[in-house]
């Protein structure tokens, strides 16, 4: 699988549990990152689940916060 890939499925991982969704409301980065965390080495890239992780834990990266209510409710 391409590094790109890999790189990816763990940022839509971190980014869909964080995010509103119309079925749920936002679960916040700490449910995000401990779901990369779960599958490191089964599901996900050991070094892209570290580089995320320390992305965050450094305070490089952080998601905006929603403002917008769900389309749904």
């Amino acid at each position: 699988m391409l590094q790109e890939a890999r790189i990816l499925a763990v940022a839509d991982v971190v980014e869909a549990v964080c995010s509103l969704r119309p079925y749920r409301p936002a679960l916040g980065i700490e449910k995000g990152l401990e779901e990369v965390r779960k599958g490191r080495g089964i599901r996900y890239d050991t070094r892209v689940v570290d580089a995320c992780m320390k992305l965050f834990r450094e305070g490089r990266f952080s998601f905006k916060a929603e403002t917008e209510a769900p389309l749904y409710q």
